[in-house]
Protein backbone atom coordinates (compact mmCIF):
# COMPACT_ATOMS: atom_id res chain seq x y z
CA UNK A 1 0.00 0.00 0.00
CA UNK A 2 2.78 2.41 0.88
CA UNK A 3 4.56 1.55 -2.37
CA UNK A 4 1.41 2.36 -4.34
CA UNK A 5 0.93 5.64 -2.48
CA UNK A 6 4.50 6.59 -3.28
CA UNK A 7 4.00 5.72 -6.95
CA UNK A 8 0.85 7.82 -7.10
CA UNK A 9 2.71 10.77 -5.57
CA UNK A 10 5.48 10.37 -8.12
CA UNK A 11 2.99 10.39 -11.00
CA UNK A 12 1.25 13.45 -9.58
CA UNK A 13 4.44 15.43 -8.98
CA UNK A 14 5.93 14.47 -12.33
CA UNK A 15 2.78 15.42 -14.21
CA UNK A 16 2.52 18.72 -12.34
CA UNK A 17 6.06 19.60 -13.37
CA UNK A 18 5.57 18.64 -17.00
CA UNK A 19 2.24 20.46 -17.33
CA UNK A 20 3.28 23.65 -15.53
CA UNK A 21 2.69 26.64 -17.76
CA UNK A 22 0.55 24.75 -20.29
CA UNK A 23 -2.64 26.79 -19.84
CA UNK A 24 -1.79 29.47 -22.46
CA UNK A 25 -1.04 26.73 -25.00
CA UNK A 26 -4.29 24.97 -24.20
CA UNK A 27 -6.20 28.24 -24.46
CA UNK A 28 -4.83 28.75 -27.98
CA UNK A 29 -5.97 25.26 -29.05
CA UNK A 30 -9.63 26.13 -28.57
CA UNK A 31 -11.79 26.17 -31.71
CA UNK A 32 -9.10 24.40 -33.72
CA UNK A 33 -8.88 20.96 -35.31
CA UNK A 34 -8.21 18.36 -34.04
CA UNK A 35 -8.45 20.30 -30.78
CA UNK A 36 -5.18 19.08 -29.30
CA UNK A 37 -1.47 19.05 -30.13
CA UNK A 38 -0.38 15.66 -31.58
CA UNK A 39 3.28 16.41 -30.81
CA UNK A 40 2.45 17.16 -27.19
CA UNK A 41 0.46 13.94 -26.98
CA UNK A 42 3.50 11.99 -28.18
CA UNK A 43 5.57 13.78 -25.54
CA UNK A 44 3.14 12.58 -22.89
CA UNK A 45 3.32 9.07 -24.28
CA UNK A 46 7.10 9.24 -24.10
CA UNK A 47 6.73 9.75 -20.35
CA UNK A 48 4.89 6.44 -20.12
CA UNK A 49 1.45 7.85 -19.28
CA UNK A 50 -0.48 5.48 -21.61
CA UNK A 51 1.26 2.59 -19.80
CA UNK A 52 -0.15 3.44 -16.37
CA UNK A 53 -2.99 0.90 -16.46
CA UNK A 54 -1.26 -1.79 -18.51
CA UNK A 55 -0.04 -4.69 -16.30
CA UNK A 56 3.70 -5.07 -15.82
CA UNK A 57 3.53 -8.55 -17.37
CA UNK A 58 2.52 -6.88 -20.64
CA UNK A 59 5.23 -4.24 -20.49
CA UNK A 60 3.19 -1.60 -18.69
CA UNK A 61 3.64 0.21 -15.41
CA UNK A 62 0.74 -1.51 -13.66
CA UNK A 63 0.11 1.39 -11.28
CA UNK A 64 -3.66 1.04 -11.25
CA UNK A 65 -6.58 3.43 -11.12
CA UNK A 66 -5.24 5.74 -8.35
CA UNK A 67 -2.28 6.73 -10.53
CA UNK A 68 -4.52 7.32 -13.55
CA UNK A 69 -6.82 9.51 -11.46
CA UNK A 70 -3.84 11.45 -10.08
CA UNK A 71 -2.71 12.13 -13.64
CA UNK A 72 -6.21 13.24 -14.64
CA UNK A 73 -6.31 15.72 -11.75
CA UNK A 74 -3.13 17.40 -13.00
CA UNK A 75 -4.41 17.44 -16.59
CA UNK A 76 -7.57 19.12 -15.37
CA UNK A 77 -5.63 21.86 -13.60
CA UNK A 78 -4.34 23.16 -16.95
CA UNK A 79 -7.40 22.11 -19.01
CA UNK A 80 -5.24 19.83 -21.15
CA UNK A 81 -7.12 18.64 -24.28
CA UNK A 82 -4.73 15.80 -25.12
CA UNK A 83 -6.58 12.44 -24.82
CA UNK A 84 -3.79 10.66 -22.98
CA UNK A 85 -6.17 9.24 -20.36
CA UNK A 86 -8.27 7.75 -23.15
CA UNK A 87 -5.19 6.12 -24.62
CA UNK A 88 -4.28 4.65 -21.23
CA UNK A 89 -7.76 3.18 -20.86
CA UNK A 90 -7.73 1.66 -24.34
CA UNK A 91 -4.20 0.31 -23.88
CA UNK A 92 -5.28 -1.64 -20.79
CA UNK A 93 -7.42 -3.84 -23.07
CA UNK A 94 -5.78 -3.31 -26.47
CA UNK A 95 -2.07 -2.50 -26.02
CA UNK A 96 -1.35 -1.49 -29.60
CA UNK A 97 2.13 -0.08 -30.16
CA UNK A 98 0.77 3.07 -31.83
CA UNK A 99 -1.56 3.74 -28.89
CA UNK A 100 1.26 3.29 -26.41
CA UNK A 101 3.58 5.75 -28.18
CA UNK A 102 0.83 8.27 -28.90
CA UNK A 103 1.12 8.05 -32.69
CA UNK A 104 -2.29 6.38 -33.09
CA UNK A 105 -5.38 7.77 -31.38
CA UNK A 106 -7.89 5.10 -30.43
CA UNK A 107 -10.42 6.26 -27.86
CA UNK A 108 -13.01 4.48 -25.72
CA UNK A 109 -16.68 4.93 -26.65
CA UNK A 110 -18.77 3.91 -23.67
CA UNK A 111 -22.49 3.37 -23.42
CA UNK A 112 -24.07 6.02 -21.17
CA UNK A 113 -24.74 4.93 -17.60
CA UNK A 114 -28.34 3.78 -17.53
CA UNK A 115 -28.56 3.73 -21.33
CA UNK A 116 -28.91 0.89 -23.80
CA UNK A 117 -25.83 -0.97 -24.99
CA UNK A 118 -25.00 -1.08 -28.67
CA UNK A 119 -25.83 -4.35 -30.40
CA UNK A 120 -22.99 -6.58 -31.54
CA UNK A 121 -23.97 -9.51 -33.73
CA UNK A 122 -21.91 -11.44 -36.20
CA UNK A 123 -18.95 -9.10 -35.84
CA UNK A 124 -21.03 -6.01 -36.62
CA UNK A 125 -22.12 -3.08 -34.42
CA UNK A 126 -25.31 -1.07 -34.63
CA UNK A 127 -26.27 1.93 -32.52
CA UNK A 128 -24.87 5.30 -31.50
CA UNK A 129 -22.17 6.63 -29.17
CA UNK A 130 -20.59 9.99 -28.37
CA UNK A 131 -16.94 10.78 -27.59
CA UNK A 132 -15.54 14.13 -26.42
CA UNK A 133 -12.82 15.33 -28.82
CA UNK A 134 -13.16 11.98 -30.59
CA UNK A 135 -13.65 13.12 -34.16
CA UNK A 136 -9.98 12.85 -35.13
CA UNK A 137 -9.51 9.36 -33.73
CA UNK A 138 -8.29 6.52 -35.91
CA UNK A 139 -10.52 4.08 -34.08
CA UNK A 140 -12.77 3.55 -31.10
CA UNK A 141 -12.99 0.82 -28.48
CA UNK A 142 -16.75 0.52 -28.20
CA UNK A 143 -18.78 -0.86 -25.32
CA UNK A 144 -21.45 -3.17 -26.72
CA UNK A 145 -23.88 -5.79 -25.43
CA UNK A 146 -21.31 -8.37 -26.49
CA UNK A 147 -18.35 -6.74 -24.74
CA UNK A 148 -15.56 -4.55 -26.13
CA UNK A 149 -15.21 -4.17 -29.89
CA UNK A 150 -12.72 -2.19 -31.96
CA UNK A 151 -14.02 -0.08 -34.83
CA UNK A 152 -11.57 1.59 -37.18
CA UNK A 153 -12.13 5.00 -38.74
CA UNK A 154 -13.59 4.78 -42.22
CA UNK A 155 -15.24 1.41 -41.60
CA UNK A 156 -18.34 0.68 -43.73
CA UNK A 157 -21.55 1.75 -42.05
CA UNK A 158 -19.84 4.27 -39.75
CA UNK A 159 -20.89 7.92 -39.77
CA UNK A 160 -19.02 10.49 -37.68
CA UNK A 161 -20.36 13.99 -37.06
CA UNK A 162 -19.16 16.70 -34.68
CA UNK A 163 -20.87 19.35 -32.58
CA UNK A 164 -18.92 22.30 -31.23
CA UNK A 165 -18.85 22.57 -27.45
CA UNK A 166 -18.94 25.68 -25.28
CA UNK A 167 -15.31 25.30 -24.21
CA UNK A 168 -13.91 25.39 -27.76
CA UNK A 169 -13.74 21.64 -28.28
CA UNK A 170 -16.16 19.25 -29.95
CA UNK A 171 -18.30 16.23 -29.25
CA UNK A 172 -18.09 13.47 -31.85
CA UNK A 173 -21.23 11.45 -32.56
CA UNK A 174 -20.68 7.95 -33.91
CA UNK A 175 -23.48 6.18 -35.75
CA UNK A 176 -22.91 2.47 -36.44
CA UNK A 177 -25.04 0.70 -39.03
CA UNK A 178 -23.93 -2.92 -39.12
CA UNK A 179 -20.37 -1.64 -38.92
CA UNK A 180 -17.60 -4.29 -38.96
CA UNK A 181 -15.79 -4.55 -35.61
CA UNK A 182 -13.15 -6.71 -33.98
CA UNK A 183 -13.92 -8.29 -30.61
CA UNK A 184 -11.45 -7.30 -27.87
CA UNK A 185 -11.23 -9.43 -24.72
CA UNK A 186 -11.55 -7.76 -21.33
CA UNK A 187 -14.08 -6.21 -18.97
CA UNK A 188 -15.14 -2.99 -20.64
CA UNK A 189 -17.91 -2.41 -18.11
CA UNK A 190 -15.32 -2.17 -15.35
CA UNK A 191 -13.23 0.02 -17.65
CA UNK A 192 -16.17 2.42 -17.92
CA UNK A 193 -16.12 2.87 -14.15
CA UNK A 194 -12.39 3.55 -14.31
CA UNK A 195 -12.97 6.09 -17.06
CA UNK A 196 -15.66 7.75 -14.94
CA UNK A 197 -13.22 8.09 -12.04
CA UNK A 198 -10.57 9.59 -14.33
CA UNK A 199 -13.24 11.97 -15.63
CA UNK A 200 -14.02 12.96 -12.04
CA UNK A 201 -10.29 13.45 -11.45
CA UNK A 202 -10.12 15.92 -14.33
CA UNK A 203 -13.15 17.74 -12.89
CA UNK A 204 -11.53 17.89 -9.46
CA UNK A 205 -8.30 19.26 -10.92
CA UNK A 206 -10.03 22.09 -12.76
CA UNK A 207 -12.15 22.90 -9.70
CA UNK A 208 -9.12 23.05 -7.40
CA UNK A 209 -7.27 25.28 -9.86
CA UNK A 210 -10.31 27.55 -10.23
CA UNK A 211 -10.34 27.90 -6.46
CA UNK A 212 -6.64 28.77 -6.36
CA UNK A 213 -7.04 31.35 -9.15
CA UNK A 214 -9.94 32.94 -7.27
CA UNK A 215 -8.08 32.98 -3.97
CA UNK A 216 -5.15 34.75 -5.61
CA UNK A 217 -7.50 37.27 -7.23
CA UNK A 218 -9.20 38.10 -3.93
CA UNK A 219 -5.82 38.68 -2.33
CA UNK A 220 -4.78 41.01 -5.15
CA UNK A 221 -7.99 42.94 -5.94
CA UNK A 222 -8.44 45.99 -3.73
CA UNK A 223 -11.47 48.01 -2.73
CA UNK A 224 -11.69 50.65 -0.02
CA UNK A 225 -7.88 50.51 0.30
CA UNK A 226 -7.84 46.86 1.31
CA UNK A 227 -7.78 43.46 -0.46
CA UNK A 228 -11.33 42.25 -1.00
CA UNK A 229 -10.20 38.88 0.33
CA UNK A 230 -10.09 40.47 3.77
CA UNK A 231 -13.88 40.93 3.77
CA UNK A 232 -15.38 38.36 6.08
CA UNK A 233 -18.36 37.52 3.87
CA UNK A 234 -16.02 36.54 1.02
CA UNK A 235 -13.84 34.55 3.39
CA UNK A 236 -16.90 32.55 4.44
CA UNK A 237 -17.69 31.74 0.82
CA UNK A 238 -14.12 30.59 0.22
CA UNK A 239 -14.27 28.33 3.26
CA UNK A 240 -17.45 26.74 1.93
CA UNK A 241 -15.75 26.08 -1.43
CA UNK A 242 -12.67 24.68 0.27
CA UNK A 243 -14.78 22.24 2.27
CA UNK A 244 -16.59 21.10 -0.88
CA UNK A 245 -13.27 20.41 -2.55
CA UNK A 246 -11.94 18.49 0.45
CA UNK A 247 -15.04 16.30 0.53
CA UNK A 248 -14.78 15.72 -3.22
CA UNK A 249 -11.11 14.74 -3.05
CA UNK A 250 -11.76 12.36 -0.16
CA UNK A 251 -14.62 10.67 -2.03
CA UNK A 252 -12.56 10.36 -5.21
CA UNK A 253 -9.46 8.96 -3.54
CA UNK A 254 -11.56 6.43 -1.65
CA UNK A 255 -13.33 5.34 -4.83
CA UNK A 256 -10.09 5.07 -6.81
CA UNK A 257 -8.63 2.77 -4.18
CA UNK A 258 -11.77 0.71 -3.60
CA UNK A 259 -12.75 -0.22 -7.14
CA UNK A 260 -16.41 -0.55 -6.12
CA UNK A 261 -19.31 0.74 -8.28
CA UNK A 262 -21.03 2.22 -5.24
CA UNK A 263 -17.99 4.30 -4.34
CA UNK A 264 -17.56 5.33 -7.97
CA UNK A 265 -21.08 6.75 -8.12
CA UNK A 266 -20.65 8.56 -4.79
CA UNK A 267 -17.43 10.14 -6.06
CA UNK A 268 -19.02 11.24 -9.33
CA UNK A 269 -21.83 12.97 -7.46
CA UNK A 270 -19.53 14.64 -4.93
CA UNK A 271 -16.94 15.82 -7.46
CA UNK A 272 -19.51 16.96 -10.00
CA UNK A 273 -21.28 19.00 -7.34
CA UNK A 274 -18.01 20.58 -6.20
CA UNK A 275 -16.86 21.44 -9.72
CA UNK A 276 -20.17 23.08 -10.55
CA UNK A 277 -20.32 25.09 -7.31
CA UNK A 278 -16.67 26.18 -7.31
CA UNK A 279 -16.50 27.34 -10.94
CA UNK A 280 -19.81 29.22 -10.81
CA UNK A 281 -18.96 30.90 -7.52
CA UNK A 282 -15.49 31.75 -8.83
CA UNK A 283 -17.05 33.74 -11.66
CA UNK A 284 -19.22 35.65 -9.19
CA UNK A 285 -16.26 36.43 -6.95
CA UNK A 286 -14.29 37.78 -9.91
CA UNK A 287 -17.09 40.16 -10.81
CA UNK A 288 -17.47 41.44 -14.37
CA UNK A 289 -13.95 40.45 -15.45
CA UNK A 290 -14.85 36.82 -14.82
CA UNK A 291 -17.31 36.86 -17.71
CA UNK A 292 -14.75 38.05 -20.25
CA UNK A 293 -12.91 35.63 -22.50
CA UNK A 294 -9.59 37.19 -21.53
CA UNK A 295 -9.95 35.99 -17.93
CA UNK A 296 -8.69 32.45 -17.42
CA UNK A 297 -11.33 31.71 -14.80
CA UNK A 298 -14.01 31.67 -17.50
CA UNK A 299 -12.24 28.80 -19.23
CA UNK A 300 -12.70 26.67 -16.14
CA UNK A 301 -16.44 27.34 -15.93
CA UNK A 302 -16.91 26.50 -19.61
CA UNK A 303 -14.98 23.27 -19.26
CA UNK A 304 -16.96 22.31 -16.15
CA UNK A 305 -20.21 22.92 -18.01
CA UNK A 306 -19.14 20.67 -20.89
CA UNK A 307 -17.96 17.85 -18.63
CA UNK A 308 -21.01 17.90 -16.39
CA UNK A 309 -23.10 14.75 -16.73
CA UNK A 310 -21.01 13.09 -19.45
CA UNK A 311 -20.83 9.95 -17.32
CA UNK A 312 -24.40 10.09 -16.08
CA UNK A 313 -26.51 12.51 -14.07
CA UNK A 314 -26.18 13.05 -10.35
CA UNK A 315 -29.67 11.60 -9.92
CA UNK A 316 -28.70 8.40 -11.73
CA UNK A 317 -25.57 7.90 -9.63
CA UNK A 318 -27.37 8.59 -6.36
CA UNK A 319 -29.92 5.92 -7.25
CA UNK A 320 -27.20 3.58 -8.48
CA UNK A 321 -25.27 3.86 -5.23
CA UNK A 322 -28.46 3.32 -3.25
CA UNK A 323 -29.55 0.30 -5.31
CA UNK A 324 -26.15 -1.38 -5.09
CA UNK A 325 -25.91 -0.66 -1.38
CA UNK A 326 -29.35 -2.13 -0.70
CA UNK A 327 -28.58 -5.21 -2.81
CA UNK A 328 -25.34 -5.78 -0.90
CA UNK A 329 -27.18 -5.52 2.41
Amino acid sequence: MEDQDEAVCMVRDSAAGVLAGDLPRNRALRFTEPGHDPARLRDFAGLGWPLLRLPEAQGGLGLGVPALVALAVELGRVLSPEPVVGLALVASLWPDAGVLDGSRIVLPAFAPFGGALLSYDGGRISGTASVLLGGAAEGWLVQTAGGAALVRAGAPGLTVTQDATHDGGHLAHLVFDATPAEAVPGDIEALRDEAALAHAGYQLGLAEQAFEITLAYLKDRRQFDRPIGSFQVLQHRLVDLFMELQLARAALEQAAGAGQPTQTSVALVQVGQAADLVTRTAIQLHGGIGYSDEADIGLYLRKAMVLKGLFGSARFHRLRALDIGEAAA
